[in-house]
């Protein structure tokens, strides 16, 4: 499975709060978080990782190639129109077969990236058409619910809030299947990644969920804040993905 990680945006929200840092560069645990996110994809088992960037963020490369870690990422560039966009485009930018893709502002402890990506892969391997990162923890703006049959499979997305509440989070498992069918959404007019996934919903697509106690999305000053504190809380300076059997300290 091929790492993918979306910073097509600009990060406009964060820009008005008066974070001048490029998006895919903010620090959380004193690390840039797709340095983060690159050593976070190799370590639970990707083959290779690919980082769509925003043209205007030259520096995001050169943060990458000073790092050992994460020198073997591939980085290419972007101007996309949309999240959609940015998503096809990334679909071309990687190799044939199934994703593992998050957007640049996920964060998650260390021992659940492994198990989410451990879970993305049986699902893809047992048919399913897209996997989604779900969790109970909604902090956003616009959340993106997701109502779930007894199997876990998605039966409805869209803003409409479910009993009990559950969100995407920001992280996806894709089948080599879908990859057209992103292309042809574009094509079609669609702009957004969350109408695209309300689609594949009601085009009768398997859309298995993985639930995740709590993600946190780097929108604004206050996510960033209680994404730093959160991680100095809970597993250490760095939130690195762990390279032994041991849990981190759970809140």
């Amino acid at each position: 499975m091929h790492g993918l990680i979306l910073a097509g945006g600009e990060g406009s929200r964060l820009q008005r709060d008066g974070i001048r840092v490029a998006k895919p560069l903010v620090e959380v645990g004193g690390r840039p978080q797709i340095v983060r996110l690159v050593e976070t994809l190799f370590a639970v088992g990707c083959e290779s990782v690919t980082c769509l960037v925003r043209d205007t963020m030259s520096e995001v490369e050169e943060v990458l190639r000073s790092e050992p870690a994460t020198r073997a990422a591939t980085v290419r560039w972007c101007r996309t129109p949309s999240s959609l966009h940015t998503l096809a485009e990334g679909f071309r930018s990687v190799p044939p077969g199934p994703v593992f893709c998050t957007m640049t502002d996920t964060v998650m402890k260390p021992a659940d990236w492994r198990r989410l990506f451990a879970e993305t892969r049986r699902a893809l391997d047992s048919g399913a058409d897209v996997v989604l990162a779900v969790t109970p923890y909604v902090d956003d703006e616009r959340p993106l619910y997701v109502e779930r049959n007894g199997q876990g499979l998605a039966t409805r997305i869209g803003s409409m809030p479910t009993n009990p509440p559950i969100v995407t989070g920001g992280v996806y498992g894709w089948s080599a299947a879908i990859r057209p069918e992103a292309d042809r959404a574009c094509k079609e007019g669609m702009e957004r990644m969350r109408a695209f996934l309300e689609r594949l919903v009601t085009s009768g697509h398997r859309i298995s969920t993985v639930e995740i106690d709590r993600i946190i999305d780097l929108d604004g000053r206050r996510d960033l804040e209680q994404a730093k504190a959160w991680v100095s809380a809970t597993w250490g300076r760095s939130g690195i993905p762990l390279t032994s059997e041991e849990e981190p300290p759970r809140l």
